[in-house]
């Protein structure tokens, strides 16, 4: 009796044994994340918990920088670094190019398994393009609630921040106001002989010009434009409205709105306004999907999206938080579609290149 008292106490304490080492081997498995409920930092990207904002700036502080690619001119993003880092304390590493500069080290990075930027920042087909690249991820966040509807990808995977509004800038000292052109024909006249320019890379606001006036009958036009007066091409939209200030360009179709705004409040003779159709093309940002400080993207992302839009709007720019700003009065504006853009973007260079570009003189 004693001996089977014994041997059912060492079954018990055998299965007593098994047992506890199942429930450790259980508690193991389960993520510590999960047991504290904080979640991991590659799952702050879809963290949509009412502490999201203080475990991602914990998050990317932990990181201590944030690499990021935009084409925006350097004063502007001068003033949106500088604001982040105050309030973050992660720094910033900028590499800035033109758009078509960015596409091209993102795509050749990318394929050679090197991931250097961590966000991107430019403008709406140069993003589409990336996307299609599949090199940014969605990052869930509430700000979108604020903006345009239309700054909103139905993919989500980049998102816009502004929108350029391309606008005729011309030169106050050398061109009256009741001179200006109300419509494209207008520039027909001869008196725009060698006073017309144009930046070197706009097939996209040529092309929605060009869409919105009829095809047929806007290459027809534009084609007489140059034949007639001559068009000046420069590469540069801030390099094109300093043209403007100096005379050299004295009235210049596609200038960016921002740009010739703060060069006018700062005194130079230099203002604009829209020759409809008014074309309007967002720019944007996107978090990397294998960023190197994956967070801290997130952060700069959100950043862009929040206290960037008030930075934008007091220089100048048209930030894509709804109600921010109004549109240019007096023409109705064309909103170039990111994915169709990138679809037409072959045809709308080679005819731009042909009437316009190779034809400038």
């Amino acid at each position: 009796m004693q001996g089977l008292t014994l041997l059912f106490a060492l079954l018990l304490v055998v299965l007593l044994a098994f047992l506890f080492a199942l429930l450790g081997s259980c508690a193991q498995s389960v993520p510590a994340s999960a047991q504290t409920s904080q979640p991991p930092a590659a799952d702050l990207a879809a963290y949509t918990g009412a502490d999201r904002m203080e475990k991602l700036v914990a998050a990317a502080k932990k990181e201590g920088s944030v690499a990021v690619y935009s084409s925006a001119a350097p004063d502007d993003m001068a003033a949106l670094i500088a604001a982040f880092e105050k309030r973050y304390g992660v720094k910033v590493r900028l590499w800035r190019a033109s758009s078509e500069n960015i596409v091209q080290r993102a795509v050749v990075e990318a394929r050679g398994g090197r991931f250097d930027a961590d966000v991107f920042e430019t403008g709406a087909i140069a993003m589409e393009s990336m996307q299609r690249e599949r090199l940014f991820r969605e990052i869930k966040t509430p700000a979108l609630s604020a903006l345009l509807p239309a700054a909103i990808l139905p993919h989500r995977e980049w998102i816009g921040t502004r929108l350029n509004i391309f606008v005729a800038a011309y030169n106050t000292g050398l061109i009256k106001k009741g001179e200006l052109p109300k419509r494209y024909d207008d520039l027909l006249d001869r008196r725009w002989a060698g006073k017309l320019g144009v930046e070197a890379e706009d097939s996209d606001w040529f092309g929605g010009v060009v869409s919105a006036l009829g095809e047929d009958k806007g290459l027809k036009l534009f084609r007489d434009i140059v034949a007639a007066n001559g068009i000046s091409v420069r590469k540069g939209h801030t390099l094109l409205a300093n043209l403007v200030v100096s005379g050299e360009v004295p009235l210049a179709l596609s200038a960016y709105a921002y740009k010739a705004e703060q060069l006018r409040k700062n005194g130079a003779p230099i203002d604009w306004f829209v020759i409809p159709p008014g074309v309007a093309r967002f720019e944007g940002a996107g978090v990397a999907r294998r960023a190197s400080h994956p967070n801290a993207a997130i952060l700069f992302f959100e950043f862009m999206l929040t206290d960037g839009q008030d930075i934008l709007l007091a220089r100048d720019f048209f930030p894509a938080r709804a109600n921010a700003r109004p549109l240019p009065e007096g023409a109705a504006m064309h909103f170039l579609d990111p994915a169709k853009g990138l679809d037409e973007d072959p045809k709308w260079s080679k005819q731009y290149r042909d009437i316009v570009a190779n034809q400038a003189h």
